[in-house]
């Protein structure tokens, strides 16, 4: 019998039509066997060269859109997916194909989770785009079920597999001692916010790129969170008349005693001479590492073109002796991690439990949600306190009693009225 995974993609805007489809292009033609070794599985390779790996559906909102996925992933492979559309589209290619393995979720941020467990709902695995939801009862809903079904929810963290970042994990945070404060920042472009999303204003720049760095930071330490502040800016995008956050600044205090500042925007000027700027730093009690993401010693310019710099690592092509090109790096080894412990559980009789650290799991997910979730309400007040002149004195507490908002602005007498408790489960 072939051995197959079945793949739907369900968003297709700038992550999914690029990273995503490009990627199942890849698997399309040639498997997965010449990706596992850059994650450390090339002990699988054998198991799995029969693997057949198909993108059976790409899914979108508009029937414009879904055919243009679909004829780009044709034009690459040969192969014509079905095209899906609606604003539930995920329903119908459940209904369609009833055998398939893998739903891999881009849509917008807010829009993750209804795909994720319509799929677990039916019995298929899911790699999604970070972060895994905005809410952490939705984060708990997803980890319930997939429990429940015995599925696997792979989150796209790729961050973990830059080789800068593997270098930190396993050799230079050990060097550096005990971490005691750090700061992480990626700004994305202005175009972002106010072309190639529609969406902004039911997000913001820490929900939508924060999650890469708290879901780093907790991978190098694994200590969890025990309180956040948050406040946020609205001045650019407002001229535009975009009802969203311009950045947003979210300083997290660790139960190891470090404290991590995240800075995030969406409105660096098109002239900035990279796609985003992004990096950041740790200091420990015996030393300090600095890692720039944005410029890693890369840069050209020509005439009329400016002074530029790119990101090799992320993605890049390399090229083929027929003509095409490759598509490597570490924003394909997160999709790749998630794929390969899916069909180790289909393919080498492996549980949802024996791969779990093999890709970032719903469970570690559930961390970045959690402070995500948190900062925003952190956030929407302090931005609104500022706003009467009441300085920004709300924070976050996390603990085993779950989630509470400490505001001193609160109404009334007495604590009850300054702790909000959001959440009632340990974090």
């Amino acid at each position: 019998m072939e051995k197959q995974i079945k793949i739907a993609l369900v968003g297709a805007g700038m992550f999914g039509a690029d990273v995503h489809l490009r990627t199942y292009a890849d698997l399309q033609r040639f498997g997965i066997g010449g990706q596992l070794a850059r994650i450390g599985l090339d002990e699988w390779t054998r198991d799995f060269a029969p693997v057949k790996f198909d993108l059976v559906a790409v899914a979108t909102r508009s029937e414009a859109s879904a055919r243009k996925a679909a004829d780009h992933f044709k034009s690459i492979t040969g192969h014509e997916p079905q095209a899906f559309h609606g604003d539930e589209p995920w329903n119908d290619i459940l209904e369609a194909i009833p055998d398939l393995d893998v739903m891999a979720v881009a849509t917008p941020d807010h829009l993750h989770t209804q795909p994720v467990l319509a799929a677990l709902a039916k019995g298929v695995h899911v790699i999604t785009e970070k972060p895994m939801c905005l809410s952490i009862h939705e984060a708990d809903e997803i980890i319930e079920l997939a429990k429940q079904k015995g599925l696997i929810v792979a989150v796209d963290m790729h961050k973990r597999y830059d080789p800068d970042h593997l270098r930190i994990r396993d050799d230079i945070q050990k060097r550096i001692g005990a971490p005691l404060y750090g700061t992480a920042f990626l700004e994305e472009p202005l175009e972002v916010s106010t072309s190639t999303f529609k969406w902004v204003e039911s997000s913001d720049p820490f929900s939508y790129v924060g999650p890469h760095w708290t879901d780093l930071i907790h991978h190098y330490f694994n200590s969890k969170p025990v309180s956040l502040t948050a406040i946020g800016q609205k001045k650019r995008l407002i001229r535009d008349g975009i009802n969203a956050y311009d950045a947003v600044q979210v300083r997290v205090d660790y139960a190891n005693g470090m404290s991590i500042n995240y800075h995030n925007n969406w409105i660096t000027p098109a002239d900035f001479e990279g796609p985003v700027n992004q990096g950041h730093e740790i200091v420990g009690a015996d030393g300090k590492v600095e890692s720039d993401q944005q410029y890693r010693g890369f840069r050209f310019w020509n005439n009329g073109g400016g002074s530029r710099t790119s990101n090799n690592h992320f993605t890049r092509d390399v090229l083929r002796t027929d003509g095409t090109k490759a598509y490597v790096g570490y924003g394909v080894d997160s999709l790749t991690a998630g794929l390969a412990a899916i069909g180790a559980v289909k393919f080498l009789n492996k549980t949802r439990d024996e791969v779990a650290h093999l890709y970032p799991t719903a469970e570690e997910a559930r961390i970045t949600v959690a402070i995500v979730d948190a900062a925003a309400k952190v956030r929407d007040l302090n931005f609104k306190y500022l706003a009467e002149g009441k300085g920004a004195p709300v924070t976050a507490r996390f603990g085993l009693d779950g989630i509470t908002i400490v505001d001193p602005n609160r109404s009334g007498e007495g604590a009850e009225s300054v702790f909000q408790r959001i959440y009632e489960k340990a974090i």
